[in-house]
């Protein structure tokens, strides 16, 4: 039976468009001069590689299209100097996350929603070249001994591998992308949250009070973040805290830190805890916490209740009040044991403003909640909401529509509003 036949015609297609391209790449490679190629910058090794490659297919390649011959040319070369396949994907600004699960099924994420893409790598070795690739190019390395790393590309995607023997249906990869920070005007206009919602949040941050974001995995936590930090002004004094760097500030005086994983050997990690210790002798303004997941909580919260107000963090969580509760969870893993009671205390004290997101059933990401939270020492957690989101969902379409209604603003947070002269353009008797 013809491999045609035995694979069907699309198989068969890309089988043959497999062979044709890893034959050229292994001539490419053969007559390369790697030392020299290693001197040039990305772009130009780029251009000197598809110009040699279009000598040789001038000379003795298959008859081609323009357009096939193109295709080709940048194919082969992304495989050896780029992400492979994945490189078209990178390229289109609508694709927001790229998983891939094995070297044939490949998905994107575009506008919330996850779809199958037609690419694929010519083989598991393909896309093994490709991890490498990535890992190397920030002295990682990924076997068997360690099937698991994070990394971050030059061009600011996070990326996440996981290889057999831990993934069972072979190297799994996974891109995740940030766009252009937005303003937080642009999220209302995307109708992440209204404009009186984003005046009021404004205000916090400019009065320095202390916001957590809260919401799921993809619930646009980071976007927000970035958001609410373009608010802070100029002239102070930033440091940002991450474990992968995604925060894209706008201001001027802005120190970027980042965690480090241990190497080989197991040594030379430096965890986000230790990252917020040296960040307090930096003399910051504001502190700005790309993710709290462990320790580092307690050193978070007593910073801000010792004169760093103002400061910005994420944390995982599926409401305003979990938010509180997963603080107090992270804050008991440090390595001083405090009763539960009193870590109820520093953050009662410490946070006052909870932004909870959600990625709705039709793939939008919308603010759904903003509490004020009530400093009830260290009796249980009491938050006042001062918007919700009323959600509709249209059973034919699974659309959700509904609208931002605001509630009465706390009296104690228009007055500390007030304090630092931020109008809140709330209607006499508005507040509580």
């Amino acid at each position: 039976m013809a491999l045609r036949d035995r694979l069907g015609p699309q198989d068969a297609t890309q089988s043959g468009e497999h062979d044709l391209a890893a034959a050229y790449r292994e001539r490419l490679l053969a007559e390369v001069n790697v030392d020299e190629l290693a001197r040039l910058s990305p772009t130009q090794r780029r251009v000197r590689l598809e110009r040699m490659l279009s000598r040789m297919l001038s000379l003795d390649g298959p008859v081609l299209t323009v357009r096939e011959r193109g295709s080709l040319v940048q194919r082969i070369v992304d495989d050896a100097v780029g992400l492979g396949v994945l490189e078209p994907l990178l390229a289109d600004e609508s694709v927001t996350e790229i998983m891939v699960n094995g070297h044939r099924d490949v998905f994107v994420e575009r506008r919330g929603r996850i779809e199958r893409v037609p690419t694929r790598f010519a083989s598991n070795d393909a896309l093994l070249r490709v991890i490498d690739r990535i890992v190397s190019a920030v002295n990682r390395r990924v076997d068997e001994s360690s099937p698991m790393v994070d990394a971050r590309l030059p061009t600011g995607e996070r990326v996440n591998v996981i290889i057999p023997p831990l993934a069972l249906d072979g190297p799994t990869l996974t891109i995740r992308r940030f766009p252009a920070p937005y303003r937080l005007e642009q999220l209302v206009e995307r109708e992440m949250l209204d404009e009186r919602s984003a005046h009021l949040l404004g205000a916090c941050v400019r009065a320095r009070l202390n916001v957590i974001v809260s919401g799921g995995t993809g619930s646009g936590k980071t976007t927000f973040l970035n958001a609410l930090s373009g608010l802070i002004p100029a002239h102070e004094r930033i440091v940002t805290i991450e474990d992968a760097a995604e925060l894209q500030l706008q201001q001027s005086h802005v120190v970027r830190l980042e965690s480090r994983p241990p190497n080989v050997e197991g040594r030379g990690q430096v965890t986000i805890r230790d990252l917020m210790r040296n960040a307090l002798r930096m003399r910051p303004d504001r502190i700005v916490v790309g993710e709290v997941r462990g320790g580092e909580a307690l050193d978070m919260l007593q910073a801000m209740n010792t004169g760093h107000d103002g400061s910005l963090a994420t944390v995982h969580a599926n409401s305003a009040l979990d938010a509180l509760r997963r603080l107090e969870t992270l804050a008991s893993m440090s390595d001083v044991e405090l009763p539960a009671s009193t870590l109820r205390d520093q953050i009662n004290a410490a946070v006052d403003v909870i932004v909870q997101l959600e990625r709705g059933i039709d793939g939008g990401r919308r603010v759904v909640e903003v509490a004020v939270v009530d400093d009830a020492g260290r009796r249980d957690y009491e938050l006042t909401p001062i918007m919700r989101f009323d959600a509709e969902v249209v059973s034919r379409t699974r659309e959700v529509r509904g609208r931002f209604r605001t509630l009465p603003l706390p009296g104690r947070l228009v007055e500390r509003l007030g304090a630092h002269g931020e109008p809140v353009g709330i209607a006499e008797g508005d507040a509580a």
